[in-house]
């Protein structure tokens, strides 16, 4: 049954069929109004609240000739209690004590438990690829690897501002996935604010899909509220649908330069394409002369301005988690130019010498024939 508060706000009544203990649920900051029972509804009345919660150390008598307690709680005009906003602390014990018209003494016990309705759980962080055979974990990739395995992660489902916490489950294909510590593995962390004490909680999930297995699983995941929530008893998230692969061994891996050749003038431009296919896709690392370069991993590699510092042999490494390392056969890289002399003579200098070389032979010819011979010694 309803009735208007003294601030004009409707809420809820809770009244006793019979004498006894009920357990009742309020959302938390809403308003709520307990009944005592066999309460004359207007003065003269002999009654009296005494409550046991959160906020209190023993138990607090409230009457309707005392004063109220703060903006936690008081008692109406008709006898009732009103808590013009639910707290967490107000969880706890209620008892009214009430002598009706008759001289009959009732007593009325409510047990009060609070909730709150999180937000919608949601998958974030969802991984797009699965690979057969090989644990993938929820969340982020994690660059260690477990075993010699990388680690691959699908997603975290993840809710916020519920109370109490919840329990999170992931569904496969619509069907619940049960934690066997081998192929199905769940990790669980729950967290809670320090002012408003609701909780956060979130859900890793980590799975091995079977070889030959589908192609495109769905998973989902829920979150149970409880019997303390009204109506709903279940959040859902948005389904998420990776693919899965088959692992792909590292088996060969070749380098590819362009130009072909690897041979440019002076200032142009090369670029270098490590090709090595496996699943999962290897790790990429550059090396020049055996000696590793400097750069991020990664499956090319460009030199836009080659100067002779650039000249070299470059190579690359793959890295497979599972197989090891493979390095590709190196190609050279260079630059093309004119060749230089190895004598230091000026172009002019050589000019000047082929000139005078000229000019002697037209002074000083020798004949063709003579019959003089030359005066002895």
């Amino acid at each position: 049954m309803a009735s208007l508060t003294s601030a004009g706000a409707w809420v809820l009544i809770f009244s006793l069929g019979v004498v006894g203990s009920q357990n009742i649920s309020a959302r938390i900051g809403e308003p709520l109004v307990l009944n005592c029972k066999g309460a004359p509804r207007k003065p003269p009345q002999q009654l009296e609240w005494k409550l046991n919660t959160g906020r209190t150390e023993a138990w607090k008598v409230l009457s309707p000739e005392g004063d109220s307690w703060e903006s936690v709680a008081r008692v109406l005009p008709n006898g009732s209690l009103l808590l013009p906003a639910v707290g967490i602390q107000d969880e706890g014990t209620f008892r009214c004590r009430a002598t009706n018209r008759h001289g009959k003494e009732i007593k009325s016990n409510y047990r009060l438990r609070v909730y709150q309705i999180p937000e919608k759980p949601e998958i974030i962080d969802p991984a797009s690829e699965l690979i057969a055979g090989i644990p993938n974990k929820v969340g982020k990739l994690m660059r260690k690897p477990r075993r010699g395995i990388l680690v691959y992660q699908v997603g975290t489902c993840l809710s916020e501002g519920g109370y109490p916490a919840g329990t999170l489950s992931w569904h496969l294909d619509g069907k619940s996935l049960v934690p066997d510590g081998k192929g199905v593995s769940v990790r669980e962390e729950t967290r809670r604010h320090p002012d408003t004490g609701l909780f956060t909680i979130q859900s890793e999930l980590t799975v091995t899909p079977v070889r030959g297995g589908p192609l495109n699983p769905t998973f989902s995941c829920s979150l149970s509220l409880g019997p303390r929530s009204p109506g709903r008893r279940a959040l859902h998230t948005a389904p998420i649908q990776p693919s899965v692969w088959e692992p792909e061994p590292l088996e060969e891996v070749r380098l590819i330069v362009e130009p072909e050749g690897g041979a440019v003038a002076p200032g142009g431009a090369v670029t270098l394409t490590c090709e090595a296919p496996a699943q999962p896709p290897p790790q990429i690392h550059w090396l020049k002369d055996g000696s590793p370069l400097a750069t991020a991993p990664r499956s090319v590699l460009f030199l836009p301005e080659v100067g002779a510092q650039d000249q070299g042999i470059y190579s690359c490494v793959a890295t497979d988690q599972s197989h090891g390392s493979r390095e590709s056969p190196g190609v050279s890289v260079s630059i093309i130019g004119e060749r230089k002399s190895s004598c230091p003579i000026s172009q002019n200098r050589l000019k000047h010498e082929s000139e005078t070389k000229l000019q002697v032979s037209i002074l000083y010819p020798l004949p063709a024939s003579s019959n003089h011979t030359a005066p002895r010694k």
